[in-house]
Order: structure tokens, then sequence, then C-alpha cells
């Protein structure tokens, strides 16, 4: 079930927060009704980022073994074209 708690809690009921998120869900914290962050378990956030750790070093082998370069202008221009199919 979707955890979404004020910040407050944070502080004042940590030990709630912390069960929830050691059941691998993360809780929502709002400050004035707005979102504010996100915790969540540190498992649960390196399941999340290995697979683009992965691949941001796969992509650094890559540039090693590469060495055209292009501007970030000329990247985006690259990607705007296949996304729009062009």
């Amino acid at each position: 079930m979707l955890q979404i708690r004020p910040i407050s809690d944070l502080r004042n009921k940590f030990t709630e927060i912390e069960s929830v998120v050691k059941e691998g869900e993360p809780v929502y914290l709002t400050k004035n009704g707005y979102g504010a962050m996100v915790v969540m378990s540190l498992e649960k956030f390196a399941e999340l980022t290995d697979e683009l750790e992965f691949k941001l070093d796969e992509a650094d082998k890559s540039a090693d073994l590469d060495k055209k370069r292009v501007t970030h202008d000329e990247m985006f221009d690259q990607l705007r074209r296949h996304i729009n199919g062009k």
C-alpha cells in the first residue's frame, strides 16, 4: 500500500517508517502538503541503481575504445531524430 506521510513523521515515528522501508516499500514524505522526498531501504535503492551504474560503466568502456567525440548538441540532435523516427 502506498505510504504518504508528513515529513514530521520521519522524526516522530521513525520506527514505523523504518519497518515499512525494511519490507521493500518506499515512504513518500510531504512538507506543507507537497511532495518533499522519498525514503527507501538501501537494498531497494541499490536494486534501482545497480543496472544504471552497470550501463554507465559499459558506456565508459565503450567510450575508451572509440575516440570519436560529439558535442552535447550533436548527441541530443541524434536522440531527437531517433525518437521522432527520422
